[in-house]
């Protein structure tokens, strides 16, 4: 019998115990005011178009969290470190699936939400409260596809296999053309091989759909608009990072050979441009770990051709008569009685 009663006493301990423990914890919780929390669509359904107002994603002004202080403390410094709250919001499991405009409350919405669920917490409060979610039907079309490239104009002269593509669109999609956007670099791929790219259609700004399927992309080769040129007196530069500078200097071997005339294909304007450069024509780097070694080292110089004319294809090295040049150095410790008088000239 008194065994018992000391069982008793013990059980009515714990659970004062666990009562004040629970008592403690939802007096230690904490309220955090996220602002800048993201709501993206999440494309359950392929044959939907949903937006918020045909943007996918909205900011929310604020969103209160309510929990535990040390999952309060831990959310507030993952946002500290520049992470966001990020909510998926799916249409379809929000039984929006049908075209129509819809309102979204949004606090319930919020407080359902399972990865705020999993870390604890509980949603206070939200601005805004409500939400407008807009639902498209799409069907199936026939579209035409075109290459443009980055400044939206038509690339002509490309051919597209195949020629069409089935894509979703809007009902009332009055567009009959799938694009294909190819940078230089793909436009110059294509002139040699084919590629492949995926067509997309623009449902709204920074919206885009692609099709199902990639198509192939080939092009003409270029009519050779490039003349040959030679710089006859090159000049280099040795570029070293402030960790070396001062404590080596660098000795090319092979000097003669690197300042050998440059064979380049240009137009006009841009061997214009390279020869006449306030800047030397090219450029050795040494890397800190080059100092690793007194032995003798090599590497590609770098052609400072000008960044517009190499982006426009406007320059190259006539690789048909040099390849790039190959300098061959050493790195030799600066001594104290040198570092007064500086490199050896």
């Amino acid at each position: 019998m008194i065994r018992n009663l000391k069982y008793g006493k013990i059980a009515v301990v714990v659970f004062i115990t666990i009562l004040i423990w629970v008592w403690a914890d939802l007096k230690l919780d904490e309220e955090l005011p996220v602002p800048n929390a993201a709501i993206s669509v999440v494309n359950s359904d392929p044959k939907l178009w949903v937006s918020f107002d045909d943007a996918s994603s909205v900011t929310l002004e604020e969103v209160v969290l309510k929990g535990p202080l040390r999952k309060i403390n831990e959310i507030s410094r993952k946002l500290d470190e520049g992470e966001r709250l990020k909510i998926d919001f799916d249409a379809v499991k929000e039984k929006m699936n049908e075209p129509a405009s819809y309102p979204l409350n949004l606090l319930p919405f919020l407080q359902k939400d399972k990865e705020i669920k999993r870390l604890g917490l509980k949603v206070e409060s939200c601005k805004p409260e409500m939400l407008s979610v807009k639902v498209v039907g799409l069907v199936s079309r026939l579209l035409d596809v075109k290459c443009v490239d980055e400044d939206q104009n038509p690339i002509g002269e490309a051919t597209v296999k195949p020629a069409q593509v089935e894509m979703l669109v809007p009902e009332d999609w009055e567009k009959s053309v799938a694009e294909v956007l190819l940078t230089p670099r793909e436009i110059e791929n294509a002139r040699v091989w084919t590629i492949e790219e995926t067509p997309y259609i623009r449902l709204a700004a920074g919206q885009t759909r692609q099709a199902p399927k990639a198509v192939e992309i080939t092009m003409p080769p270029e009519p050779d608009r490039l003349s040959g040129y030679t710089i006859k007196a090159p000049t280099l530069s040795i570029a070293l990072s402030p960790t070396l500078q001062g404590k080596y200097y660098v000795e090319v071997t092979n000097l003669t050979g690197v300042l050998l005339p440059i064979a380049i294909k240009a137009t006009p304007e841009a061997e214009r441009a390279y020869r006449l450069q306030p800047f030397p024509q090219m450029t050795l780097y040494i890397l800190d770990n080059d100092k690793n070694t007194t032995e003798e080292q090599k590497r590609e110089v770098v052609y400072n051709f000008p960044e517009e004319s190499v982006r426009k294809g406007e320059i190259k090295i006539n690789q048909q008569q040099q390849q790039p040049v190959i300098a061959r150095f050493k790195l030799i410790p600066v001594s104290s009685a040198e570092t007064s008088k500086g490199p050896p000239g």
